[in-house]
């Protein structure tokens, strides 16, 4: 997928928890495993398809299958986990696929289909189906339950000291829109010196799997803005060679091309 998919993804993307009773595609299941195949050898992850997953969920109904959302039992890999689930989950929401990141759910049934080899964790699962374009009530009322207090970007960072880039303000903008679990919005930004990083609480703990999510929905916002980067050891590098737009003017400049326009 481009990236201006993606930002499309992002908006089209909604938590969903009532599926049709009609199974997947043959040809969108083998999609999804090509990505979770993927996904496992380039991020070094654990990730699992179960076509008929039904028995994993109590608040979910109609035929849902799931992705088994494992790896090594880090930090690291828990970010890792957000990251690349949330790149399939765009995905899957790009192209009508009905999906939802579920860290409530029937684990010991499940880890008894996976038979995980030690030293890999089972973090959570991202459910996914075929949906009808709009929610059910029970979808509505539970999405008005867990949104009623959506924390804006502002609210997120701990430290900013001077203004910040258009760029970033876009990027913050799609980090807005990323999933969390219970809505919590657990990562905590920081913008000093020019440079940002984040962090969560507890990070040996599943708001790392939010972070990992926050912190695809920045990168994606930072490309679309031009500007290419990458989240290394909880701080976004961005690669100044890759930068394919034009710079801002400084003050000096823009004082000496108002004179010459006089």
């Amino acid at each position: 997928m481009t990236n201006e998919e993606y930002l499309k993804a992002i908006d089209m993307r909604c938590s969903r928890r009532t599926y049709k009773s009609s199974a997947l595609s043959p040809e969108v299941k083998q999609v999804v495993r090509d990505l979770i195949d993927y996904v496992n050898e380039k991020a070094g992850l654990s990730f699992f398809f179960m076509d008929d997953a039904r028995f994993a969920f109590n608040l979910h109904s109609g035929m849902t299958s799931l992705i088994a959302v494992c790896g090594p039992d880090t930090v690291q890999a828990r970010e890792k986990c957000g990251y690349w689930g949330e790149m399939i989950v765009l995905q899957c929401a790009y192209h009508g696929v009905g999906t939802c990141w579920v860290g409530t759910f029937n684990e010991n049934k499940v880890l008894e289909r996976l038979d995980l080899p030690k030293g890999v964790r089972l973090y959570c699962v991202i459910c996914l189906g075929n949906v009808s374009p709009s929610k059910s009530l029970k979808e509505k009322v539970m999405y008005n339950t867990t949104h009623k207090k959506c924390k804006p970007y502002q609210k997120m960072f701990d430290a900013c000291d001077r203004k910040l880039p258009e760029d970033i303000v876009f990027a913050m903008r799609l980090v807005e829109k990323a999933p969390s679990s219970v809505n919590r919005r657990p990562v905590k930004f920081r913008y000093e010196n020019g440079k940002i990083s984040a962090s969560v609480e507890d990070p040996y703990s599943d708001k790392s799997i939010d972070f990992g999510i926050a912190q695809l929905h920045f990168k994606l916002g930072m490309s679309a803005r031009g500007v290419k980067g990458e989240w290394i050891n909880g701080s976004f590098v961005i690669d100044n060679e890759r930068i394919i737009k034009f710079p801002e003017k400084g003050q000096n400049q823009a004082e000496e091309e108002e004179k010459g326009n006089e």
